[in-house]
Parts: C-alpha cells; sequence; structure tokens
C-alpha cells in the first residue's frame, strides 16, 4: 500500500550517487503466474526493457516543433529508466498494478494522439505522471504531489501541469480493469526473453499446501516495509526539462 498523505516518511537526499549497475536474472527465471504476486524488481526489469526498446525505436523518428508536447525535455535526463523506476518504488512504495498501468496508459494517448511517441525526452515526465495518476485511481492510498514531484525530480507546479496535460490527453480514462492489467503483464512476459509463467502446480500435488498463502504473506510484508533514505541518482535533473508552455 502508499503511504498516506503527510504520513511521516525519509525524503530523498539531493546528493547524487553512481548509476545502478543492475544485476540481470541468469537464465529464464519462472514468475508467478498473476501479476500481483510477481517480484517488484523482476516487474520493474520488464516494464523498463519494454520502455527501452519503445525510446529506442521512437529516437529515429525525426522531431519537429509539430508533434513536441509538455512531455519533451530539451535533452535526455541522466538517469536510465531502470534507476528511475527504481527509484519510484523505493520511494513512494508504488504498487505492482501502478508499474503496469504506465503501458496501458502508453496505449491510451497513443490511441487517441498518433504524433505522440515514447522517446528519451519523454519516457521520463510519462513515467512520473502515470504513476501519479496511477497511484489515485487503483490504490486505496498515495502520496502528495509535491511528493511524486520530489522523487521524480521536478517542481510541483510541473508535475501538476503535466497531470492536467495527461487527464486531457487520456479523455479522463484513468481507471484500469485488473483483467485488463493481468493481459498486460501476461504478454510482458512473453515479450521478455529472461522470463517465463511458471506453471501451475495442483495444490493436491503441493507438498507445502501453505506454500502460496506464505508467498501472499511475504508479499505484504514487503510492501509494508518503511521507506528507507537514499541518495538522489541525479542532481538538477528539473533543470534539464522544458518548462513547455510557460
Amino acid at each position: 500500500m502508499h503511504p498516506h498523505p503527510g504520513s511521516a516518511q525519509a525524503s530523498p537526499s539531493p546528493e547524487p550517487t553512481v548509476p545502478t549497475q543492475r544485476e540481470d536474472p541468469v537464465g529464464v527465471i519462472p514468475v508467478p503466474e498473476y501479476f500481483h504476486l510477481a517480484d517488484m524488481t523482476h516487474l520493474t526489469i520488464m516494464i523498463a526493457d519494454m520502455l527501452g526498446r519503445l525510446t529506442a525505436h521512437n529516437d529515429q523518428i525525426p522531431l519537429t516543433s509539430a508533434n513536441l508536447t509538455r512531455f519533451h525535455s530539451r535533452a535526455p535526463p541522466q538517469i536510465s529508466v531502470y534507476d528511475y523506476l527504481r527509484r519510484i518504488v523505493r520511494y513512494t512504495s508504488l504498487e505492482r498494478a501502478c508499474l503496469l498501468v504506465i503501458l496501458i496508459y502508453i496505449d491510451r494517448v497513443c490511441e487517441r494522439v498518433r504524433t505522440f511517441t515514447i522517446s528519451s525526452l519523454t519516457v521520463h515526465r510519462f513515467i512520473i505522471a502515470s504513476v501519479t495518476l496511477a497511484a489515485k485511481a487503483v490504490c486505496d492510498s498515495y502520496c502528495t504531489n509535491s511528493h511524486y514531484a520530489k522523487v521524480g525530480g521536478l517542481s510541483t507546479q510541473e508535475l501538476n501541469t503535466l497531470e492536467v496535460e495527461f487527464l486531457g490527453l487520456i479523455e479522463w480514462r484513468v481507471a484500469v480493469e485488473g483483467s485488463v492489467m493481468q493481459r498486460y503483464y501476461v504478454n510482458l512476459v512473453r515479450q521478455h526473453s529472461q522470463f517465463e509463467i511458471a506453471e501451475t502446480i495442483p495444490q493436491s500435488l503441493s507438498s507445502h499446501p501453505n506454500e502460496d498463502e506464505q508467498m501472499n504473506t511475504d508479499a505484504q510484508g514487503s510492501e509494508g516495509d518503511q521507506v528507507v533514505a537514499e541518495p538522489d541518482y541525479v542532481e538538477g535533473l528539473r533543470d534539464q526539462w522544458i518548462p513547455m508552455g510557460e
């Protein structure tokens, strides 16, 4: 669950640090059949890689004044998509559903605005705006916009502007059904070479009948852990973004 607005939690330090050296899984890793049981690190890796493939493809499309949006930055922020997602997950206690909703919102926006693309200039702002809206749409509690903005590396005013712009792009279609999230999760796993859906073992054949209950307990416990302070991955991220429309 997300911490309630105004709840006491550690804030990110403004000191930069070396980008995280991601440890990719060795071999094919089996993942749970349902997204709400997925390991958060595995889910972050899969979504970051999917966004990476999108940005690599779309970066080849020429940028013109006609397709500039509020989500465009002057230059790609000096933080990887994986590190950015990891930072958001750590400091906002982000739920698995909110990560998957990022991909769903991408499809909804691109369905309406054909000229919009997820590129290295738009992906970071799109992520933080998506997370802010997704938490409010699918979670019982969530952080304040000022906290999301601080974690995301921009001002509260900028995030508020992006949020309003985002709502217009998707025509306020922020709600997402669980079945849709599950379908996106299955497709996400199928498109990643390092992961596969684990075969379901019938309860009668399992030597540990309470194993699933233990997994659920462990998952809930990990989500309830207190947020721990960690230095910022990059300093001055806000200055690299264009305050479009100002």
